[in-house]
C-alpha cells in the first residue's frame, strides 16, 4: 500500500520519510527479451539461456538498465501523489549495480524521500532507492533519483 501525499505542501512535509517497500515482482525471461528488443541489446548473457547456463552466472541475467527501469513502476507502488498537475523524471544523481538479477528472481524497491526543495512552479524530490533481490544480501541496484512535481 503506497503512502499517499496530496499536494506539494504534504510532499515537502514528507521529506526524510521512509517510504517502505514495493511489492515483489518477478523478472522473467520474457521481460528480459522484450527489453532486449526495445534497446537492441541482445548480448547472450541476457537472451541465450543455453549459452548463459555455462556462463559466469549460471543462467541469463537482466540488463542493468532493465533493473533500473523498474524503479518507475515500483516507485509508484510506494508513493502516490495526488493534487498535482504533472510529474517529471528529472534524472539520476548516482546509480550502481552491485549484483546481477538472475532470470526468475524477484525484486522490490526500498525508498526514502531524502529531500524536497522548491523549484520554479513546483518542487524537486530526491529519492534514495535500493532495488533488493529476494534472498540476496547484495542489492541489484542502488540509486538516487530526482523527480519534479508541479501543481
Amino acid at each position: 500500500m503506497p503512502i499517499t501525499v496530496t499536494g506539494l505542501d504534504e510532499l515537502r512535509a514528507a521529506a526524510g520519510k521512509d517510504l517502505g517497500h514495493s511489492p515483489w515482482r518477478t523478472v522473467d525471461q520474457q521481460r528480459i527479451d522484450t527489453f532486449a528488443d526495445a534497446t537492441d541489446d541482445h548480448q547472450w548473457i541476457h537472451t541465450d539461456p543455453e549459452r548463459a547456463a555455462d556462463g559466469p552466472f549460471g543462467g541469463t541475467i537482466a540488463h542493468g538498465y532493465l533493473t533500473l527501469s523498474l524503479v518507475i513502476p515500483m516507485f509508484g507502488e510506494v508513493l502516490e501523489m495526488k493534487g498535482i498537475d504533472m510529474a517529471v523524471n528529472y534524472g539520476l544523481n548516482k546509480v550502481r549495480f552491485p549484483s546481477p538479477v538472475p532470470v526468475g528472481a524477484r525484486v522490490r524497491l526500498a525508498a526514502t524521500l531524502a529531500e524536497v526543495t522548491d523549484v520554479k512552479g513546483g518542487v524537486q524530490a530526491t529519492v534514495d532507492g535500493v532495488i533488493e533481490i529476494e534472498g540476496s544480501d547484495k542489492p541489484a541496484c542502488v540509486l538516487q533519483g530526482v523527480y519534479r512535481y508541479y501543481a
